[in-house]
């Protein structure tokens, strides 16, 4: 079964356990959901209506927390710990994990030093576990570890909830990635019909061309032709002087008297 699977799974008993309960009592699901180690997304179990009531009562802090889990890292955690019920072991994990997740959507190299900062993490070593063992073998990220470059090499990592007002931000995005995409089909269209144009016009210059030489053979055969006419009647004619010019030449005999 894959992670999206996993999580569409997830996602529904969470929904329908927030669904069925109210107030204080819902406290106990935001925490096991922001605990549980196959669940990395928020934003379905955020908008179920009994879950948004918290808002303002004595239970607020807990949807602060699952806010926080759907689009925060472990960086704005410690700047608000304060306000916030302090995590178990397993959401400081969860947390973490979704830290790098985040890192990874803005950067697919990510430095060692980076990344030990913001997940608080001591040393190289440590730092190459978790990502081995809580990240990749998880199966959330891929990647990388390169020790010579001090660097994780992200091939592959699942996303976050959409923070609010980042939906319309992408729907801009593609719309202006399909507006230039809409410009490069009718430029390539317009530099196809131009190569036609061309090619037809190549094509019928082409046919003069060719059209042009077969005039030029003829008109160059028939004054061949001509010409070889010419010399046969001057030679023909010549002939005929010679034999005359010949004949005259000749001595004539003379008549004797008959004696």
């Amino acid at each position: 079964m894959d992670i999206e699977q996993k999580q569409a799974e997830h996602i529904e008993f969470f929904v329908k356990q927030g669904s069925a309960l109210k107030g204080s009592a819902l406290t106990s699901v935001i925490v096991e959901a922001t605990s549980h180690p196959s669940l990395f997304a928020f934003s379905e179990i955020l908008s179920v209506p009994s879950v948004l009531e918290l808002e303002g009562t004595e239970n607020s802090v807990y949807l602060d927390l699952l806010r926080l889990f759907a689009h925060g890292t472990w960086s704005d955690y410690k700047s608000i710990a304060g306000h916030l019920p302090q995590l178990v072991s397993a959401q400081a994990l969860k947390l973490k994990q979704l830290t790098v997740l985040t890192l990874a959507d803005t950067s697919k190299v990510l430095p060692y030093d980076q990344l030990m900062q913001e997940l608080d993490v001591t040393n190289v070593r440590e730092l190459e576990d978790f990502l081995i063992n809580e990240c990749m073998y998880v199966g959330i990220v891929r990647g990388k570890l390169d020790q010579l470059k001090r660097c994780f090499e992200v091939q592959f990592a699942a996303g976050r909830d959409l923070r609010p007002g980042q939906l319309g931000n992408m729907l801009q995005t593609l719309t202006d990635w399909l507006t230039t995409s809409d410009n490069l089909l009718v430029s390539i269209q317009e530099k196809i019909k131009w190569a036609d144009t061309m090619s037809e016009s190549d094509r019928k210059h082409r046919k003069e061309v060719e059209e042009r030489v077969d005039e030029v053979k003829k008109s160059l055969s028939l004054k061949a032709d001509v010409d070889f006419r010419g010399h046969e009647e001057i030679y023909s004619e010549s002939g005929g002087v010679m034999d005359y010019e010949e004949d005259r030449g000749r001595p004539k005999r003379r008549r004797h008297p008959i004696g």
